[in-house]
Order: structure tokens, then C-alpha cells, then sequence
């Protein structure tokens, strides 16, 4: 199944953007009359006919329009400290889209050894992810925060709406390697135990969080967990995370 990304829906009619069009147009030859099937980024799938093929600028008709298509019964967003090595995170992005996340939110820890992030290519990274495991919903790629910011609920402006929380029963968790005041619990057994739909999952640096960061998250209502025995890398843990809360909900 092809999808394509229309970047506008208007009067029945999707648009295609001059790589997507290309795509469409030069690289698999489709002409008018041809039926696609387009998402929207926010959950929909739209099954439409060619109507321009201009491979700078595709447009279709819109013949059926499904809601809530692949989507899953759970909202999860990842806070991840960005790896030294830029490869890895966008590998854990590249996964978790493919595995179900709603949201993604670069954290700058104290131990970070990466303290700049730019979100553009992850965007990109996520967008094709949604196609290739044909989801209709692509995650949000949030600026970087740092995790205190982040756990006190301090958010720039700049953070998307979706970041700064939900309505409904949420659970919030940390992840971290040592054992604190407060004993950790197993991922598993929070997720099965809260049945919460609305998931928060933070992951630190290749250093870990720092004593005093999982000290502010856990006064502001994280549960402190931990992902078994193996010691794992930050990308690893992150996707284990995804893959922890996709498979309470299977």
C-alpha cells in the first residue's frame, strides 16, 4: 500500500507538496484518474482520485475519508535525552514511530552530553516512518526542553500543545538505572496495574539523570521504573518503553 502526505485538505481537494508530488508523479508514474491514498498527519486517511499530476504540485479529489485509521488505544509521549551520537536518536524516533507514539520531546538533561537539538530532520524521519508501518496519525516532534522544565511543567511557549499534557487518567514514569529513596517498579507492572490511556515516559542520557532530576520528577508525580535487568542504551531504552506500553494494549 503507497501513502503519500497531503500538507492541506480544503473543500474536498488534497495537495501534495513538491516532493511528495515528485514521488507520485515521476517516480511511480501515476496520471490522472489514478485512486491514492493519502494521509493528513493527524489521523485520517483519505482514499482520492489523481486529479493533477503535476509533479510539482499533485492535487485529488477526495472520495472517502477514514478517521482514526491504524490508530492505537493509547496516547504515549517520550521525553529522551538526545544521544551523542545523532544516528541513534533518530534511529529511536525512526522505531517508536513505527511502533506507536503520539509524541516526542528531546530533553536536555544535566548529564546530556548533546545540548543542542534541531528537530527538523527527526520530523522528517517520523514522517516516513508513519507511511512506511501505515500509520495515518505522525508523531509530534517537540523543541527541547530540559527535564526539570519538563517535570515542573515549566514549557516554553515554543513546546506544542499536545506536550503540555492531557485531559483524562494519565500515568507519568521515569526511567533511571539507580535505585533512589523511592523504589523503582517494573515498567510492566505500572502499565498493568494503572490501566491508564494517557502515558508519559522519560528516558535520560547515555549518564543517566541526575540524583536531583529524579528527585524533582518523582515530587511532581512520576513513578520511578525500570526496564529489567539488561543495561541499555538510551535509544534501546526508549523504543523498550514504546514497545512495554504498545504490547499492554495488544
Amino acid at each position: 500500500m503507497e501513502l503519500f502526505y497531503a500538507y492541506e485538505v480544503s473543500g474536498g481537494v488534497v495537495m501534495l507538496d513538491a516532493e511528495e508530488s515528485n514521488h507520485c508523479v515521476k517516480v511511480l508514474r501515476h496520471r490522472a484518474g489514478d485512486d491514492i491514498d493519502v494521509i493528513d498527519g493527524l489521523g485520517t486517511l483519505y482514499h482520492c482520485r489523481l486529479t493533477l499530476d503535476s509533479p510539482k504540485g499533485a492535487e485529488a479529489q477526495v472520495l472517502e475519508a477514514m478517521q482514526g485509521w491504524n490508530s492505537h488505544p493509547y496516547h504515549l509521549t517520550i521525553g529522551c535525552c538526545p544521544t551523542k551520537n545523532n544516528d541513534r536518536f533518530e534511529w529511536f524516533v525512526e522505531k517508536a514511530t513505527e511502533i506507536g507514539v503520539d509524541c516526542i520531546v528531546p530533553l536536555i538533561g544535566e548529564h546530556s552530553e548533546r545540548k543542542v537539538y534541531k528537530t527538523d530532520r527527526a520530523k522528517r524521519i517520523a514522517l516516513a516512518a508513519a507511511k512506511q508501518s501505515l500509520k495515518a496519525r505522525i508523531p509530534e516532534i517537540a523543541e527541547p526542553v530540559t527535564v526539570k522544565e519538563y517535570v515542573k511543567g515549566e514549557i516554553p511557549d515554543q513546546v506544542g500543545d499536545e506536550v503540555k499534557g492531557m485531559v483524562g487518567d494519565e500515568v507519568k514514569l521515569i526511567a533511571y538505572c539507580f535505585e533512589g529513596d523511592q523504589k523503582r517498579q517494573s515498567i510492566k507492572d505500572v502499565l498493568e496495574q494503572s490501566k491508564a490511556k494517557n502515558i508519559t515516559v522519560l528516558i535520560g542520557p547515555e549518564g543517566d539523570f541526575s540524583k536531583e532530576e529524579a528527585e524533582a520528577a518523582i515530587a511532581n508525580g512520576y513513578i520511578p521504573v525500570h526496564l529489567g535487568p539488561s543495561r541499555l542504551r538510551t535509544e534501546t531504552a526508549a523504543v523498550t518503553a514504546a514497545e512495554a506500553v504498545y504490547f499492554t494494549f495488544l
